[in-house]
């Protein structure tokens, strides 16, 4: 099995070397690590990947190994989950209808009184926190607007704050690309931004006019040309933009190739006080935004890039982050970003149909002086535009 996800790893062009694939063997006889596929997951990524960068194809080369193994045996016991299963409710649409919102303030005080009194694990229910029913608190269930605590989403995508530590993946800057139409967008902004000194041999010129100058040297010089447009990229990552993943890639991908000068930070949902420029290490690598506005000044490029699907809150309400407590709401940050770089523009990948669905898209939007383009060849030619004037 083992020599099987060897050769998997190289047809994924992960460069795998063979010491390297003899190492985890040895380490695997030694018992080093508990017999587990998490553990195994880990361990083996750092033996036989080197470069960050690689890891995100790692991960996604080890999901299609692990699913084409076999399945196991069954247990005999029946799973816990599926005992939980049991008590959560398929909700018509006319009860998800009528369902309470409460409020950002009625919200909160309701989770801090129901955290003092419930004792006990709950399942199913309208009130406590727990797993499946109606509840505005636990997860696997539905509420129009709650708060999703311990455990997995149940793909409502309506919850405004989650309590849990939540990992996100890198986008992969290696992404092959099956089309040109990012590169050949992009490349139109470097023509934008060329300058030059009289520092280059020109070739050509220099032979004809010294053919013509009877064999007498007449070197003749142009202008140096270099590309000195400089992006900064701001890639919103995880939850909701999982479903855009492929096209996010290709269009870092294309970045990365088409710009000397590119620097990227990562944000979810709306940037804040800090940004981020790798997922494994956000907890404790983070960058002040206030270092990054003085960092870069306004001769780069600012392009942001998400699907601006969110809860209002986040937006609008200071504390309103998913996921932390946020002194400044995500509007006052924006508009610092756009005083900060005048030439900015956001990319959506959300289809456009949608957009007048989405009441977080359209103040995003306002936020920008509608200066959101979607992520078709139109689209990115007007951002281009936009961003070369």
């Amino acid at each position: 099995m083992l020599t099987d996800f060897f050769y998997h790893l190289r047809s994924r062009k992960l460069p795998v070397s063979v010491q390297e694939y003899l190492t985890l063997l040895e380490a695997l006889q030694a018992r080093v690590m508990p017999p587990t596929i998490d553990d195994f997951y880990y361990f083996a990524r750092m033996i036989l990947v080197k470069d960050e960068t690689l890891f995100d194809r790692y991960d996604q080369a080890f999901g299609e190994f692990y699913h084409q193994l076999p399945a196991p045996a069954p247990d005999k016991e029946i799973p816990l989950d599926w005992l939980i299963q049991e008590f959560q409710k398929q909700l018509s649409p006319e009860e998800k209808a009528a369902i309470e919102k409460h409020g950002w303030d009625k919200l909160m005080e309701l989770f801090k009184k129901t955290l003092e009194e419930q004792k006990e694990r709950h399942a199913g229910g309208s009130k406590w926190v727990g797993t499946g029913g109606s509840s505005a608190f636990g997860h696997g269930g539905y509420h129009p607007e709650g708060i999703r605590v311990g455990g997995p989403s149940a793909g409502n995508r309506t919850a405004i704050k989650v309590w849990e530590k939540r990992e996100y993946r890198d986008y992969d800057d290696q992404q092959e690309l099956g089309t040109r139409n990012f590169k050949m967008a992009l490349r139109r902004l470097r023509h934008f931004a060329r300058e030059g000194a009289d520092l280059e041999l020109d070739l050509g010129d220099t032979i004809s006019s010294t053919a013509r100058n009877a064999g007498y040297l007449d070197l003749k010089m142009m202008p140096e040309r270099r590309n000195t447009v400089k992006v900064l990229m701001l890639l919103d990552v995880g939850g909701s933009m999982d479903d855009h993943i492929k096209r996010i890639q290709e269009l870092f991908s294309a970045a990365r190739s088409e710009f000397k000068y590119l620097d990227v930070y990562y944000f979810h949902n709306c940037p804040y006080e800090s940004l981020w420029q790798n997922n494994q290490r956000r907890s404790t690598e983070r960058f002040d935004t206030w270092e990054i506005l003085r960092k870069y000044n306004e001769d780069w490029r600012l392009i942001l890039v998400g699907d601006a699907t969110m809860s209002p809150y986040e937006l609008l309400q200071p504390g309103g982050s998913v996921e932390h407590n946020n002194a400044e709401t995500g509007a006052t940050w924006l508009r610092r970003l756009l005083e900060n770089w005048p030439r900015s523009i956001w990319l959506n990948p959300e289809p456009e149909g949608y957009w007048p669905y989405r009441q977080s898209i359209a103040i995003v939007k306002n936020i920008m002086h509608d200066r959101m383009y979607g992520m078709t060849v139109a689209g990115l030619k007007l951002a281009v535009e936009k961003l070369s004037k």
